[in-house]
């Protein structure tokens, strides 16, 4: 049975993306025509079809002006019209969810392999029962993308929770992924999608493919750089797993070898008896031709188990070697994925102090007294410097 790693994880969200309003330098438009496009909403009107009756329910509750919602309940969380890229709101909320769903990888799954198109019917057939799974995630946007090295879904949805409270109809993950069953808290999201994967295994097995376990995510590298990482660590594994088959080879020679070494024993079996002339002792001719046989192979049996063992020795050494190398990437790949993340605090401390320096020169060439020293320190305090 093949075997190939499931992907299943957050996307960026972008709309125009997914629906081929652009082209990335990744896509072949010779074959965009052969995308599947599942469901293709704008998401105002997928808002407007949601919430909408929810929002005026509210409102008909409201006896104060300031608490009615004003506009359409998009612009009341986000403040801004109906956007195709994700929206964040003050409470966090996002506009829609995307995810990622990818059966192998380019070098087994890709364009031009035989897979190519047996991955695409797993994630079609996936697809085809993600909303009935999932009343609470209202997907308004999907699509199967053909164009690109390897055969992705692109999923995107909007949650719905109910509430007691406030506007009854809500855009609320926990909320939605609680009524679904998923419970409460942080972990909520994690068992969501390991369900989902359970799903994707089953149908992969259906269809003559071993799942392995989904690929943790790329975080903030981009793709050509996270290509290249993801590159240098399989053919390293590569190498390593070719060292090791070297190392088994070398291993059952030298299990050979003392076999057939264990034999020389057989010399004290044979019988031997004294002449009349002497000390000297008689043996057989086919006892003698064994024992030559014998000598003349512990000769060779020697020479080949000390090749063998310098063999082996080099062979682990290149083994050791190659399982640094790929330790030293994967360590490199985290440090990269901390560093972008640590990219935007210290980007913003840099901000800060380049306004710092601006707002000192003013001050010193308007002649103002040294009160403002005062007013700095206990600006800068405060986090809260002139911009």
């Amino acid at each position: 049975m093949k075997q190939k790693r499931i992907s299943f994880g957050q996307g960026k969200g972008s709309l125009t993306h997914n629906n081929r309003e652009f082209v990335a330098d990744n896509v072949d438009p010779l074959r965009t025509s052969q995308n599947i496009t599942f469901v293709r909403q704008p998401i105002g009107e997928a808002y407007e079809q949601l919430f909408a009756e929810s929002t005026e329910r509210y409102n008909a509750r409201q006896k104060r002006n300031d608490r009615m919602i004003h506009g359409s309940y998009y612009e009341h969380l986000f403040g801004v019209k109906p956007s195709n890229t994700v929206r964040t709101a003050a409470d966090k909320r996002k506009s829609f969810y995307e995810d990622v769903v990818q059966i192998g990888k380019m070098e087994d799954s890709g364009y031009g392999t035989e897979d190519f198109q047996l991955v695409a019917d797993c994630l079609k057939e996936y697809m085809e029962g993600l909303q009935n799974r999932n009343p609470n995630f209202y997907v308004f946007n999907a699509v199967l993308h053909m164009d690109e090295a390897t055969p992705h879904l692109h999923i995107d949805y909007i949650p719905i929770g109910h509430y007691k409270r406030g506007q009854d109809t809500q855009n609320g993950i926990a909320q939605a992924l609680k009524e679904m069953g998923y419970g409460e808290g942080k972990q909520a999201i994690a068992r969501w999608r390991a369900a989902e994967v359970e799903v994707l295994n089953a149908i992969c097995l259906e269809h003559g493919i071993k799942p392995l376990a989904p690929e943790k995510a790329r975080g903030t590298l981009e793709v050509e750089e996270y290509k290249e990482q993801r590159r240098q660590a399989d053919e390293l594994a590569e190498q390593n797993a070719q060292v090791e088959a070297k190392l088994g080879e070398k291993r059952e020679i030298l299990k050979a070898v003392k076999e057939k070494t264990a034999k020389l024993a057989e010399i004290d079996s044979i019988e031997t008896g004294k002449t009349v002339f002497g000390g000297k002792v008689t043996v057989s001719q086919e006892d003698w031709q064994n024992v030559t046989d014998l000598a003349r192979k512990e000769v060779a049996s020697q020479k080949q188990t000390k090749k063998l063992r310098k063999e082996r020795d080099e062979a682990v050494r290149e083994r050791d070697e190659l399982k640094a190398k790929l330790s030293a990437v994967s360590s490199k790949l985290a440090s990269y994925k901390q560093a972008e993340e640590q990219k935007g605090i210290f980007t913003r401390e840099d901000e800060l102090s380049r306004n710092l320096k601006k707002a000192e020169a003013f001050i010193s060439a308007c002649g103002l007294s040294t009160d403002y020293q005062q007013y700095k320190y206990n600006s800068t305090t405060r986090k809260n410097v002139l911009e």
